[in-house]
């Protein structure tokens, strides 16, 4: 397998026309002809990524993804201080179709969605507070919706932030810091980690 540490602003896979191709999978590819998606972070997002690097690989970590049998965790800088400092999201998430891809709270057809939260640092200069979030499930945009309801937006984000918050970066500033799992061939625990930029 590949653990790769993307970067923000790059796709993760292809998009749709020729000056979407370039993405992480496809720099991976030409290095590694063989290389599989495994997962997906949004674009905006940066941190480690997996790829397989055979079909056997791919599907034994996508099914540690699908049993939620790997740990992972972002760090984020969201603007004020989230209080308690420490806690559980709970909120169930749905796609914002007139608004795709926003996606949106929804407690009638959204799906279950559980985001852990804990402030390590708080910034009272500029009214910013450090988190490190760990999804418990993986619903797209989960992390970056749960905590704008919360009311607690990431800085930098262009889809959930009002604009003076967006204003604050020029990045989102949302980082897959690391992974943890069961190896599926050698069964060790492995822990792979990437230092944020910010």
């Amino acid at each position: 397998m590949l653990a790769l540490n993307k970067p923000g602003g790059l796709l993760s896979v292809p998009g749709r026309g020729i000056e979407k191709q370039d993405s992480l999978s496809y720099r991976a590819q030409q290095e590694f002809p063989g290389a599989l998606i495994v997962h997906r972070l949004d674009m905006p997002t940066s941190g480690i990524m997996l790829m397989a690097l055979n079909k056997d690989i791919q599907r034994s970590l996508g099914d540690l993804f699908q049993a939620r049998q790997l740990n992972k965790n972002y760090i984020a800088i969201v603007a004020g201080r989230p209080d308690p400092v420490e806690g559980e999201i709970d909120l169930p998430l749905i796609t914002d179709w007139p608004n795709r891809p926003r996606q949106k709270v929804d407690f009638d057809q959204g799906k279950a969605s559980q985001t852990h939260y804990r402030v390590v640092a708080f910034n009272t200069q500029d009214n910013t507070s450090r988190v490190e979030l760990s999804p418990i499930t993986g619903r797209s945009h989960q992390l970056r919706v749960h905590m704008q309801s919360l009311g607690h937006p990431i800085l930098g984000d262009e889809l959930y932030a009002p604009e003076p918050i967006r204003k604050q970066s020029d990045r989102l500033l949302l980082h897959a810091e690391s992974i943890e799992f069961t190896h599926p061939v050698t069964g060790s625990q492995t822990h792979i980690s990437s230092t944020p930029s910010f």
